[in-house]
């Protein structure tokens, strides 16, 4: 039997669990997950408690629930995975639509916030803040030109520490100490020239993002340049 801990919620913890079984496919598309008898019995918690979590897992769409057969997880996992979370995973993007994805740090160097940096952070004009430029790559071909802006304070390492080749989920886990919760996407056409010279004279659109803890602290800003002629977003949306 696994036991939970109290640092957080009874419920965040398991959905954590499950999420990642999803995710790493652990439990695969259109496998039938554990009964909920058997996962109580795991997690040492109530049915409840996994009636909970099943319920917020089915409205995001990474599992399906058939009355009276089971719970399974969503055979159309890899569109899912790819808006998990509420915001867009470019390696899973890349990779689910058949291509070998990497990350190539450009820069990670300090800069100082903008009057519009410091608004959509919550922090004051001229803080310090870790300004990341990356590619990433479809087999080889560059495909998103991603910009991250981090507040400085949150960093428990020297720059030259941070390994700019993870994911931004896991670059403010591991540096900043920082959990995503959620982001929000505004989306446009770009004509910014010198982005679309890095992306080999491909470019459509201007991805602007800000990244939320569960606290609605914002954490980070993307500014993000996006060849969809290359790639297509994908955006699954599920219904309640």
């Amino acid at each position: 039997m696994m036991l939970v801990t109290r640092s957080k919620s009874i419920v965040d913890q398991v959905n954590e669990v499950l999420r990642e079984r999803i995710r790493a496919a652990t439990y695969a598309p259109g496998i039938r997950l554990p009964s909920e008898n058997n996962l109580a019995k795991e997690f040492g918690v109530s049915r409840a408690t996994v009636r909970t979590v099943l319920a917020k897992l089915s409205v995001e769409g990474l599992i399906i629930r058939r009355q009276g057969d089971g719970t399974y997880v969503n055979e159309r996992i890899q569109e899912v995975n790819t808006h998990l979370g509420g915001l867009w995973d470019f390696s899973r993007l890349i990779e689910s639509s058949g291509y070998s994805a990497s990350i190539k740090a450009l820069s990670l160097q300090e800069t100082r916030a903008t009057e519009e940096d410091a608004h959509n952070l919550a922090i004051k004009p001229g803080e310090k803040l870790l300004w990341m430029e990356r590619l990433f790559l479809a087999d080889e071909t560059p495909v998103v030109l991603a910009n991250n802006y981090i507040p400085r304070s949150f960093l428990n390492c020297a720059i030259n520490e941070v390994n700019g080749q993870l994911p931004i989920r896991e670059i403010l886990q591991l540096y900043f100490q920082q959990r995503i919760s959620f982001a929000v996407t505004e989306i446009s056409s770009s004509k910014n020239l010198e982005a679309s010279r890095k992306l080999e004279n491909k470019l459509s659109l201007n991805l602007k993002m800000t990244f939320y803890s569960e606290e609605n602290q914002p954490l980070a800003l993307g500014n993000s340049y996006f060849n969809d002629t290359f790639l297509r977003l994908r955006l699954v949306q599920a219904w309640a």
